[in-house]
């Protein structure tokens, strides 16, 4: 098939049956217990993740996406009883994740809003249980940008930072399609064991199935570790509405790669492996 004619494919040929029982709405207790396939030659054989380091060449390198997931599902209730969320995607003012992130006081997002037939001017007020006593967080609509809205965040507590905030206030969101509220075990669960850059509204699973002892066996079959930063976006799992590949609206995507790692890259001798399509 010619380029040109991707383009102008039908998204109902993409379209497939997934049985519900066929989600796995939990991970397995044991991470690197989940199922290997191995693909050589024509050959398709079933491993364990734990077996990962073994089935690379001495000498590789991986690269990781070492994104964190924040809390960016903010629930608000009207004093009618509405309730109103609010879907952090990407930091406005500050536009700079790092800097939005260490705010104190207030800071602006490109949000997507639920149930906003029922949010009229008002701003919408939270009350925040922390450790340290009770504050108060607000929200106001700044401006609409399509299906987007950009909200001010204020709040009256600045021994807080806006991520401390998220942490109390927001609630991790996991995919739609596993229908399941989000629950406690999911804030280790739905975290690559290498996460340390806050700023995705989505894990990059392929990482997932990572674990301290893989890691370690890794380092010892002489495998070379590399990190870049691309924070997950919601268009990960938005649905896709229209009806041919090139009406469909790409979103975008914060990538920070550091110097050290492009030159890790360009040196390496060895078999190059990205850890999933985010890296």
């Amino acid at each position: 098939m010619k380029k040109e004619e991707i383009a102008h494919l039908s998204i109902s040929r993409f379209h497939y049956h997934l049985p519900e029982e066929k989600i796995a709405r939990y991970p397995l207790p044991q991470r690197d217990a989940s199922k290997l396939l191995l693909y050589d030659e024509g050959e398709i054989q079933s491993a364990h993740f734990i077996d990962l380091p073994q089935q690379l060449p001495e000498g590789s390198l991986l690269l990781f996406n070492n994104t964190r997931v924040i809390h960016a599902r903010l629930l608000f209730y009207k004093p009618g009883g509405a309730r109103i969320e609010i879907f952090c995607l990407t930091p406005s003012a500050p536009d700079d994740y790092a800097d939005n992130f260490q705010q104190r006081q207030s800071c602006s997002w490109h949000c997507m809003t639920g149930n906003a037939r029922r949010w009229r001017e008002e701003p919408l007020v939270m009350k925040v249980p922390t450790d340290k006593g009770e504050m108060t967080l607000q929200a106001e609509r700044v401006s609409r940008q399509g299906s987007e809205t950009e909200i001010r965040f204020s709040w009256d507590d600045d021994r807080f930072t806006f991520s401390e905030l998220l942490e109390a206030a927001g609630q991790l969101p996991i995919p739609p399609y596993l229908n399941r509220p989000s629950e406690v075990q999911d804030e280790v669960t739905y975290q690559t064991v290498y996460s340390r850059i806050e700023g995705s509204v989505a894990a990059p699973t392929a990482g997932l199935h990572f674990t301290p002892r893989v890691m370690e066996r890794l380092h010892a079959r002489g495998v070379a570790i590399a990190e870049v930063t691309l924070h997950v976006g919601a268009g990960t799992f938005r649905p896709v509405k229209s009806e041919i590949i090139a009406d469909h609206e790409m979103h975008t995507e914060f990538i920070s790669v550091e110097r050290e790692t492009i030159e890790k890259l360009l040196h390496h001798q060895g078999k190059l492996i990205v850890v999933g399509t985010t890296s």
